[in-house]
């Protein structure tokens, strides 16, 4: 492969990434014993800090979103080893393209899957040239879907994810609002003040969590995809989504194993939203899909039962 192209391959490297994931960020800032200012991301410990843990000064910054899953290329003689680093305390499906290329082979050919476990990683395609006395040069895309594509949803009774006696829905199975897409046409929309306590509706594993963002409206370009949530891995490969919560209001961490009913946040009102509520959905994978599937949930009062208003 040519020089040309080997630096086109490095520029992919470092430009080409997976499925975006909005990400909050904080800076702090203080100053030491012997008066420097700082800046970090994260607080200091109070004994380095002029009047302690009080005088920390927290910056908050709006972020660009990040990735779930790192592209990585390793030089391996004449070819490139395409390598997925999965960021998430759970399984990803990723499928590695050309964005562009010439006189270049991927094996397996191009596009090609593979499934990630939890923060591991896996060797997608060796890319090579197609003909080794003429140069080459390409780019890579790398995208990604949360969870397995070997799910299989077993029948369940969800618990109701809030604290207090009543049940109000804001909106259901096919609202027209935000539901008319496959990730969320299953979700159910719960009215709830902020600081409701939630709770996991049924046993599994953190996998991805936010916590910092701070304001919701109505913009979905600007607040789509900047809400504070929760992500549940089941032990039969689904997943349930916890979103809308407070600045702050995550009190798991990812890669921790929980209970059903134990408490994993606070109802809040971040992202897009026109109020407080608590989005709740049951996703699976389907190959390179995010899809939201119909479940069942136990309420205060007995059994929930959602209409799919789509249907009507």
């Amino acid at each position: 492969m040519s020089c040309a192209g080997r630096a086109l391959l490095l520029l992919a490297a470092i430009a080409i990434a997976a499925t975006p994931l909005a990400r909050a960020a904080k800076v702090y800032r203080w100053v030491d014993r012997q008066g420097v200012v700082h800046y970090g991301d994260s607080a200091p410990a109070a004994d380095a800090v002029v009047g302690g843990k009080a005088q920390v000064k927290v910056v908050p910054v709006r972020a660009e979103p990040g990735a779930m899953v790192a592209l990585r290329l390793e030089h391996d003689g004449n070819d490139y080893l395409a390598w997925a680093d999965n960021r998430l305390a759970g399984p990803v499906q990723v499928r590695l393209s050309f964005s562009r290329s010439r006189n270049v082979v991927g094996a397996p050919a191009l596009p090609a899957r593979a499934t990630v476990d939890p923060r591991g990683s896996a060797l997608v395609a060796r890319i090579g040239a197609a003909d080794a006395s003429s140069p080459g040069n390409f780019e890579l895309r790398l995208d990604a879907v949360p969870g397995t594509p070997n799910a299989r949803p077993a029948d369940f009774e969800y618990a109701y994810p809030l604290g207090g006696d009543g049940v109000r829905v804001a909106q259901g199975f096919g609202g027209a609002w935000s539901h008319d897409d496959e990730q969320n046409h299953y979700a159910v929309d719960f009215v709830a003040p902020i600081g409701t306590p939630v709770f996991a509706a049924r046993d599994g594993t953190v996998m991805q969590v936010e916590s910092d963002f701070d304001k919701a409206g109505l913009n979905l370009e600007k607040y789509g995809g900047r809400a504070n949530y929760v992500r549940i891995v089941h032990d039969d490969g689904t997943m349930a989504l916890y979103a809308h919560l407070r600045e702050g209001g995550v009190l798991v961490r990812e890669g921790q194993r929980v209970a059903k009913g134990q408490q994993i946040g606070l109802s809040g009102n971040t992202g897009f939203t026109s109020g407080p509520h608590l989005h709740f959905a049951v996703q699976v994978n389907r190959d390179m899909r995010l899809v939201s599937i119909p479940f069942r949930m136990f309420g205060p009062q007995g059994i929930l039962r959602f209409t799919d208003v789509s249907a009507h």
